[in-house]
């Protein structure tokens, strides 16, 4: 599934939505969103990546490439499937009904909610039909889920993710005989484990075929790179550059610039791309296969690291010594499209510092970059907005994905309350534009623009300001990644208002 021309989409993860367990999920509130953005006129539904998020709660930086997020599974599905209890799902509801609704308290929901799936699950076990069904989706995803399921119910024995200075050393080196003993140890949690995961499984698919007969499609999201802490990393160390005993040598980040002096130390494993190129890219080939099976268009972040990445030493404080390194991902991409097609359903994030190689990888493989509208504006030295700059809206190509801001980006009114005044009249001037109208006028601005695809944040669909960004980077607080929208808040009015304006930019979903 590619990417359709002057077709809209709307950006806003699963965890945004409201509902009654503290954290938007894949229950009644997904369906009636996915009305309400069909009935605008909207195509797309752009996601964050899906799976469980550990400290930091950074979706992008998982415990799992291949796992769902528990925290995103209803329950009140759950009670229509029979496997919990309306007075269950209630009483929790309950325990979370003081909760700050327009943000996530990731703890306490997580305290709440994770007891109740093991009870639908333990529940869901003594039905003889269901236990068929996952052991079908058990053995299909084997290659995955047997080593999450162990890994899941050990980070919840040590009540901690870093099994490389955590853990038990047999268990961090994967020793044969400890990790058999730990299986049948722990034999009933890791089958409750894969029988959440496939819950999450039942829900996702579901949710999509609802959404595809309505014409809506999903736009994922998934990092380039995984975490030091993830299953990934503790199940497969040939993957990533380390001395042989476990120990990680490399890992990522980006160069100093003007923002950031030092670079930015993200401190990822980088990956043994020669590893990569003697198995014929499997791993990845996996891992595209099961986004694809959870999204219909998948966004890759930081694209530029398939031709070059910037390795920086493990033992070092920042990221100022690092180095740019070639990546293979011409060959890389070559096998992608020999599995899944030539017309590979990606969007390139090819945001940063972006090379001529890089844009010769992207435009080879055919796929969409970016464009972030909030970038366009910045004052040259006659305090003037640079007409040609690339990120002005007037200058768009048309095989981009054009967005206001994404998940990084402050909401479009944060971002302009957060520029000095001659900026603010450069802005207000080229967009024809006062303060009440700012963030409408940058969305018609966008939505207007050649790129083939548009993509509007739903904090700038409802004008939020900066409280209500989703990220800010480079920083881990409780705020990070918590911001929900209220029940009702997308209002009729504002349907009947975006039906309007996609009709007139003639991206309406018709």
């Amino acid at each position: 599934m590619v990417l359709s021309e002057r077709h809209a989409g709307v950006l806003m993860h699963i965890s945004s939505l409201p509902g009654r367990y503290g954290i938007g999920d894949f229950g009644p509130q997904a369906y009636i969103f996915a009305e309400k953005a069909a009935s605008a006129g909207f195509k797309y539904w752009q996601m964050l990546p899906l799976g469980p998020t550990g400290y930091g709660n950074s979706p992008y930086s998982a415990l799992s490439a291949f796992a769902g997020n528990e925290l995103l599974i209803s329950p009140d599905m759950l009670v229509k499937d029979g496997f919990l209890t309306k007075e269950e799902a209630d009483e929790a509801a309950s325990a979370l009904k003081d909760e700050k609704p327009s943000h996530v308290d990731f703890q306490r929901v997580k305290q709440v909610k994770v007891p109740l799936l093991r009870k639908a699950a333990v529940r869901a076990l003594s039905d003889p039909s269901f236990r068929t069904k996952m052991e079908s989706f058990c053995s299909k995803n084997s290659y995955w889920l047997d080593d999450y399921s162990l890994y899941y119910v050990l980070t919840d024995k040590y009540n901690d993710s870093r099994w490389y200075s955590i853990w038990d050393e047999k268990e961090c080196i994967r020793d044969k005989n400890t990790l058999e003993e730990r299986s049948s140890q722990y034999k009933d949690e890791i089958e409750i484990c894969k029988v959440i995961q496939f819950f999450f499984d039942l829900q996702i698919k579901a949710f999509q075929s609802y959404i595809h007969e309505r014409g809506l499609l999903t736009i994922g999201d998934i990092p380039i790179f995984v975490g030091k802490d993830s299953v990934d990393a503790w199940s497969n160390l040939k993957l990533f550059k380390t001395d042989g005993k476990g120990h990680f040598t490399d890992v990522s980040g980006v160069p100093p610039d003007n923002f950031s002096p030092d670079g930015q130390l993200w401190g990822t494993p980088v990956y043994n791309w020669d590893y990569h190129l003697k198995t014929d890219f499997e791993w990845w080939v996996l891992r595209l296969k099961r986004a694809f099976e959870l999204n219909d268009i998948v966004r890759i972040d930081h694209f530029r690291g398939f031709d070059a990445y910037y390795d920086i030493k493990a033992d070092a404080t920042t990221a100022i010594d690092g180095e740019w390194i070639h990546a293979p991902g011409f060959e890389l991409f070559d096998r992608l499209r020999e599995v899944f097609g030539k017309d590979l359903p990606i969007i390139a994030e090819d945001l940063g510092n972006i090379t001529e190689s890089v844009i010769r990888l992207r435009k080879t493989n055919r796929l969409p970059g970016m464009k972030i509208a909030q970038f366009g504006f910045e004052l040259t030295n006659r305090n003037k907005i640079r007409m040609s700059h690339e990120f002005l809206s007037k200058n768009y190509t048309r095989k981009f994905v054009a967005y206001t801001g994404t998940h990084d980006n402050d909401t479009t009114l944060g971002w302009f309350n957060s520029i000095d005044d001659n900026l603010r009249k450069e802005v207000l001037s080229y967009l024809h534009a006062d303060e009440k109208t700012l963030v409408k006028a940058l969305v018609k601005n966008v939505l207007e623009s050649r790129a083939d695809t548009a993509v509007i944040p739903m904090q700038d669909i409802l004008e939020k300001d900066g409280t209500c960004r989703m990220n800010y980077p480079s920083t881990c607080n409780d705020i990070n990644w918590s911001w929900r929208m209220q029940e009702g808040e997308f209002t009729e009015t504002l349907i009947e208002e975006y039906r309007g304006l996609l009709t007139a930019s003639g991206r309406r979903l018709f």
